[in-house]
Parts: structure tokens; C-alpha cells; sequence
């Protein structure tokens, strides 16, 4: 099956234009300053004609307001973890290249892992049995890559060992989400490649910033982040409380060879 990839047309930014101007500012505000002021009135008016009525609509309003009042702080609370989990590092710039990351160029067509054509057999989530370890190392080198080969490569790893409907969307405003395929037992796969040297491990920022996508935007059943390096101790602690699955490097290399599994199972043999 190909590996689609979405057209690299030109994206245009949206930008809005913020109100500058002081005297706008104030304007509204004392516009909706009067209409509250009238609207009161009104009502004031109103409640001295129909005591009855407004009597009970006070009371009755008295729960909803006392309602909106305690669901007032939970609501903070969720925008302010949600910012937290898409924010990035301290003194880190959005988009920026971290150090011993490699820069992504403008997006190009995918570079096309070669590798064994898929094994079929896979079933109740697990994957094919796989073939034997490549005789030449080399071919393994994912740090050798650039940036949209190892996002391929990845992706034919998935396709290799069972995924159907497998897309690489790596690129600007991906959201996190590198590859997306179809699990052998139907789940929906997301996986997020970082490609860094071994000297730069991934993070809890890192793994902060996927969980913060992967379940809402993109409707993760399986979320898994693939690296040529390592993971924090602290990564590894978030991905376990969020139920991320983690490949490092040696799990990567593994997993390419044949002697290691796929995110979504171990190798085994087709006995139907």
C-alpha cells in the first residue's frame, strides 16, 4: 500500500489585526457599561410593577448563579493545564531547531524506506511474523536520514508489520502527529517522530506537548513516540500516567531488525 503524504501547497497565515486604538477601547467599554446601567433600570422598573414575578425569578436564579460560581475555578483550571501542555520549554522559540536536532527543510515528496514488502497474517493486534535481521547495518541507520526519510521510514515499518491506511503528515502544523495509520486490530495509530543525536534526549516538554494533541485533535487510540535517541526518566513517568507508548533508539533499531515488536504487539508467528 503507498504511503500518502498531503500536497505541500503553500500555507498562508491567518493574522488577526488586535484593536490598538485606547479611545476604541474605552468606547466599548462605556457602551457596555450604559446598556447594563438601562438594562437595569429596565428591570428595576419592571420588578416594582410585578413583585411576584420578580420574586421568584430571583430565587430561581440564585442556583444557577451559585452553579456558574463553582464550575468558575474548574474552568480555569482546565484552559490553564491545556496551556501549560501545549507551551513550550523556557527560552525555547516556537519552531525552532533545539540543539542537535536537525532542521526540517520546506516540505519535499517523502523519501521511501526500502524494506520487505508486508507479511500477511497479522491478527488480534499483533503484528506479522517478521523477517529475518538485515545483513547490512547500514540500511538500519535512521540517524543518517533526513527528516521526512526517517518520518518514511517510520511509516513503512507500520505498513510492514500489519497498519493499513498508513499517511505520513509530518511538516509544519502537523500538531504533533507524524504518522497516522491503522492498527492490525483496528485501532487508530499516532505516532510522533523525533529524530535527535544521542546526546539530546526527549522530554517531559516533549511528551507534554503530544499528549496535549494526540487524544483530543487527533483521536488517538495508541499514541507512540518514536526517537533515534533516549527518553528522561520524567518523559518516561508522563507517558506511563498517559499511557503514551515510548520507542527509543535501541527499541527502534529492534524493531526494524526483527528482533524486537511493534508499538501495538509482540512478533508472532501465523498459526491459522
Amino acid at each position: 500500500m503507498p504511503i500518502r503524504r498531503p500536497g505541500s501547497g503553500t500555507r498562508r497565515a491567518r493574522t488577526t489585526e488586535p484593536l490598538r486604538s485606547p479611545l476604541l477601547i474605552l468606547a466599548l467599554a462605556g457602551a457596555l457599561i450604559c446598556g447594563a446601567a438601562l438594562l437595569f433600570l429596565r428591570f428595576a422598573h419592571w420588578a416594582g410593577a410585578h413583585p411576584v414575578t420578580a420574586g421568584t425569578l430571583a430565587v430561581l436564579a440564585v442556583p444557577v448563579l451559585y452553579i456558574l460560581f463553582r464550575a468558575m475555578p474548574r474552568t480555569r483550571e482546565l484552559r490553564r493545564a491545556a496551556r501549560e501542555a501545549m507551551a513550550p520549554p523556557p527560552g525555547e522559540a516556537a519552531g525552532a531547531p533545539r540543539d542537535g536536532e536537525v532542521p526540517e527543510p520546506f516540505p519535499s515528496t517523502p523519501v521511501r524506506a526500502a524494506g520487505p514488502a508486508p507479511v500477511p497474517g497479522a491478527r488480534d493486534g499483533l503484528t506479522a511474523v517478521l523477517p529475518p535481521p538485515a545483513a547490512d547495518p547500514a540500511a538500519l541507520d535512521f540517524g543518517a536520514l533526513d527528516p521526512d526519510g526517517f518520518e518514511a521510514a517510520v511509516a513503512a515499518l507500520c505498513e510492514r508489520d500489519g497498519c493499513q491506511e498508513v499517511e505520513v503528515t509530518g511538516g509544519a502544523g502537523d500538531l504533533g502527529a507524524d504518522v497516522l495509520a491503522t492498527a492490525p486490530d483496528g485501532r487508530r495509530v499516532v505516532v510522533q517522530c523525533k529524530q535527535y543525536g544521542p546526546a539530546h534526549k526527549v522530554g517531559s516538554q516533549d511528551l507534554q506537548r503530544f499528549g496535549g494533541t494526540c487524544w483530543t485533535v487527533h483521536g488517538a487510540q495508541l499514541a507512540t513516540v518514536v526517537t533515534t535517541s533516549e527518553f528522561t526518566a520524567p518523559a518516561l513517568e508522563y507517558a506511563r500516567a498517559c499511557g503514551i507508548h515510548c520507542v527509543d533508539g535501541a527499541s527502534l533499531a529492534a524493531w526494524a531488525e526483527g528482533s524486537g515488536h511493534a508499538p501495538w504487539g509482540p512478533a508472532m508467528p501465523d498459526t491459522a
